[in-house]
């Protein structure tokens, strides 16, 4: 018997092989999106999957602009900031987050699916959003994936 597979593998910064992977949001749920965007971005998709590391690919996601929200979503939901004076509380809806900036709409569906930590925010760096069909990313050579892949 091998004792060699009896042994924990734990990757480090060092030892992790990072890939750059393309997702085209085209009539996708937002949710489901963001989901799976956030499974990759943490590396949860990998065999040698390291809480405690930053140990996912680099994702981008073209057509942010064409992302889709079920039922009365785009409308009734409500998200609130505050800008620290009094008085200062702002509120907006997908419907006009989606008009003025849709790269911000996805990327904030997938922060809200990664830890509130310093690794979530160092994660949350590894994803590039653009609301149209182009992206300046062509010389890492991303691999296109489907949503349903993952």
């Amino acid at each position: 018997m091998d004792t060699q597979s009896y042994k924990t593998v734990s990757l480090n910064a060092e030892t992790v092989k990072k890939e750059w992977v393309v997702i085209d949001a085209t009539d996708l749920i937002l949710g489901r999106l963001a989901s799976r965007i956030a499974l990759v971005l943490r590396g949860k998709n990998k065999p040698g999957f390291t809480p405690h590391v930053d140990c996912g690919d680099n994702v981008i996601v073209v057509n942010a602009e064409k992302v889709r929200l079920l039922g009365k979503k785009m409308t009734d939901r409500v998200y609130t900031r505050y800008t620290g004076y009094p008085g200062g509380q702002r509120f907006t809806t997908p419907k006009e987050i989606l008009a003025t900036r849709p790269a911000e709409l996805v990327r904030r569906a997938v922060k809200g699916m990664l830890p509130k930590t310093r690794l979530g925010d160092k994660i949350l760096g590894n994803l590039y959003v653009y609301a149209g069909p182009e992206h300046p990313h062509q010389a890492q050579n991303p691999k296109p994936i489907k949503l349903n892949e993952i």
